[in-house]
């Protein structure tokens, strides 16, 4: 299968998508539980993400007492792909199938490459939290619509880098959380923040008020669900400033939503654009510029001209 990402911004409207996305989600999550399991603790659960690749979602090395290992959701080949450092690799066709299909094929492989790991299996942040294992419920996976995603965020990844290099303060990299299913950056004033008040479902109040140890002004890309129409790009400030729903931020298609605390922008205001690209960094740029005015942050310590490639930033 091939994909030419340059026909521009995909069309995520396809009624398989929402379906597909909570198929993956979960399957991201055995993935992801994998890293909990084997990667030493990161500030705000960074050591545990996805990152967009050249043919899907990948992660970065897995540490193993045999032997370090990684792994690929490849939407070009349509396959999840394990390789390990000796260069034996196991392949599992993406396909529909139930969760504990899916658990068992990758335990499987992970055994035959001598790599055996032992899992949470109960998921998080998701509607149910049915054990993979005992999940037999059938699962769709639409690949057209699980390629037009991948191809969604490899756009959308372009923009938060660019984004990102706009800040000279602690900033995260740009990277797919497993547990919501999002595609995030966060920059952060350098404060310490009220401790979250938790209550995450299925997410241990530990690892949010971890993930929240500190002031964060922070936006993604999510495909949708809880109530929310379709994919939609969001923005959000923890703690929330007074006026930050007021804010006026652009462009006009952008709303907050009371129900999730934060402003969502569709993707398909953004694909339908005359630049998608100009309206997805506007939005990024007045949500960030509305959190830090309104939390009264230091933004001319923080934040710098936009990076360009190929030039050091002078330091005076």
């Amino acid at each position: 299968m091939s994909c030419d990402i340059e026909q521009g911004w995909p069309d995520l409207s396809a009624p398989t998508l929402r379906p597909t996305c909570e198929t993956l989600q979960l399957w991201l999550q055995i993935v992801g539980k994998l890293r909990v399991t084997t990667t030493p603790w990161v500030n705000h659960s960074w050591h545990v993400v996805f990152q967009v690749s050249a043919r899907g979602f990948a992660t970065p090395l897995l540490p193993h007492s045999m032997g370090s290992l990684d792994f690929e959701f490849d939407f070009l080949a349509q396959v999840m792909v394990i390789r390990v450092v000796e260069g034996e690799t196991r392949t599992i066709a993406l396909a529909p199938m139930s969760t504990a299909s899916f658990y068992g094929k990758v335990m499987t492989a992970l055994g035959e490459l001598k790599r055996p790991i032992t899992i949470d299996t109960t998921p998080n942040e998701t509607a149910t939290a049915e054990p993979f294992p005992q999940d037999d419920a059938p699962r769709l996976y639409d690949l057209e619509a699980a390629l037009a995603l991948w191809r969604a965020m490899v756009r959308i990844e372009a923009v938060l880098q660019r984004f990102r290099t706009g800040f000279i303060g602690k900033c995260s990299p740009i990277h797919l959380f497993w547990g919501g299913f999002d595609l995030a950056v966060t920059r952060f004033s350098g404060r310490r923040a009220p401790l979250h008040p938790g209550g995450i479902p299925h997410l241990s109040d530990a690892v949010t008020r971890e993930a929240y140890s500190h002031e964060v002004s922070s936006a993604g890309f999510w495909p949708g669900g809880t109530g929310v129409e379709g994919p939609s790009f969001y923005a959000y400030a923890y703690p929330t400033p007074a006026g930050f729903a007021d804010a006026e931020i652009s462009p006009p298609q952008a709303r907050f939503s009371k129900k999730l605390g934060e402003f969502l922008l569709p993707y398909a205001a953004v694909r339908s654009a005359e630049d998608p690209e100009a309206a997805l960094m506007s939005f990024l740029e007045t949500t960030y510029a509305a959190a830090a005015d309104l939390g009264g942050w230091d933004r001319s310590a923080l934040e710098c001209e936009e990076g360009r490639p190929g030039i050091c930033r002078v330091v005076s």
